[in-house]
């Protein structure tokens, strides 16, 4: 039995009304932004605790490995309870564990805490559901394009507000704008985000008794891989470039830092677009576009590489492609798994995002591992390749199932 949910239209600070665009990107990005702010801290911060920098870095490790656990677990909870409840739930939370970073004297406090962070997460899995819970699939897929395109500036400006914070404040500086963020982001989420699931009178363990259905559908698990290789080609980046730009290239560490910009300027722009196509073109054709895209860029890198040409610019120009292909791709890919069983958009959106998460943590790992200063920088370019060329597949064999079932777009 479900109890429906009346939805108004969206008016701005009305809790009772869908919540404004707004909203879900703020929402968005206080996750974005608690990931990656405090990364130039990280050699301050091992001083600070007297601890060497591969444990500081478990800050990194472990926040994302719960992440993707959690995101698991927040859709399903959402799907039974309520968006609302458990986005507030999570925020409460976040500001309790923030609190925790900043009053931990040593490092086994401060990971506890740092993991408890994750939490945030939920913020990045319920926004794309609130949108599901809204508009159609093809709208959905725009939408969704418009609140990432927000949240996609963040990689590119949070790690250098955050060593501008280091610098002349100290590491806690970081965590003390996450929770005055995170503060001002429950307080708009309290005042503007109504409830937008279709909640059902059943118990968790009926509630899982309906997953199969989605888990055995091939166009979710396609849209799923399609998701998890168009990312994991760009944490493969995150994993390897660093070490290319500094130890292969020769740049120095503000040097990387602008070139690494790249890619977040191609995802805005590609999200742009998929807010702008979406709904014309439908979400399979724009998913298609995205990883084709992509694909294409790094098979020219490839080659070009193979070929002899070799400097920085080249390497972090095509990164952009990179990040305009995944700006196409994600949004519509994120829409699809969405629209399988539109009831269960919270599990699906959950699943999808720890399969991002989890498998672009090892595609990063990868990619340290397969770098050399005597390789240069072909390995990771081909790791890229074939990361992509996985994302193309996966939506060529998505299309071809909607073809059979007569599905549009």
């Amino acid at each position: 039995m479900s109890i429906s949910v009346p939805k108004k239209t969206a008016i701005f600070l009305d809790r009772t009304s869908t919540p404004h665009i707004v909203t879900l990107v703020f929402l968005a990005g206080i996750s974005a932004l608690t990931m990656n702010i405090f990364l130039p801290s990280l050699p301050s911060m091992s001083t600070y605790f007297n601890t060497p920098y591969q444990v500081i870095q478990l800050s990194v490790a472990l926040y994302l490995a719960l992440s993707a656990v959690l995101q698991i677990v927040i859709g399903p909870i959402s799907d039974r309870f309520g968006r609302r409840k458990v986005i507030l739930g999570a925020l409460v939370l976040f500001l309790l564990a923030t609190i925790g970073t900043l009053l931990a004297q040593d490092i086994t406090v401060f990971l506890i805490f740092r993991m408890c962070q994750a939490v945030i997460a939920t913020g990045m899995v319920l926004s794309r559901a609130v949108v599901r819970d809204m508009v159609p699939d093809a709208e959905a897929a725009s939408m969704i394009g418009y609140v990432t395109m927000g949240m996609a500036l963040v990689p590119m400006v949070g790690p250098i507000f955050g060593g501008f914070l280091d610098d002349h404040f100290g590491w806690q500086a970081n965590f003390i704008v996450l929770l005055i963020l995170g503060l001002m982001v429950s307080a708009l989420v309290y005042f503007d985000l109504g409830e937008t699931a279709v909640l059902k009178k059943i118990t968790l363990s009926e509630q899982i008794s309906q997953y199969p259905a989605l888990l055995r559908s091939p166009r979710f698990w396609g849209y799923t891989m399609s998701a998890a290789f168009s990312s994991g080609a760009f944490f493969a980046y995150l994993g390897g470039a660093p070490f290319v730009g500094t130890q292969i290239f020769g740049l120095n560490a503000s040097q990387v830092g602008v070139y690494f910009a790249a890619p977040a300027l191609g995802y805005a722009i590609g999200n742009f677009i998929s807010g702008r196509y979406s709904t014309r073109f439908g979400l399979n054709n724009m998913a298609l576009f995205g990883s084709a895209l992509t694909s294409v860029a790094m098979l020219i890198l490839t080659l070009l590489t193979f070929g002899g040409l070799h400097f920085a610019g080249l390497f972090f120009g095509m990164m952009t492609m990179i990040g305009l292909g995944n700006g196409i791709t994600l949004p519509n890919v994120n829409a699809g798994m969405m629209s399988i069983k539109p009831e269960l958009a919270g599990t699906a959106s959950g699943l999808g995002g720890a399969f991002m998460i989890g498998g672009g943590a090892m595609l990063a790992a990868l990619a340290g591992a397969v770098l050399s200063v005597q390789s240069g920088e072909m390995p990771l370019v081909v790791l890229m390749l074939l990361s992509s060329l996985g994302s193309l597949v996966a939506m060529l064999a998505v299309k071809a199932r909607a073809k059979r079932l007569g599905l549009m777009g």
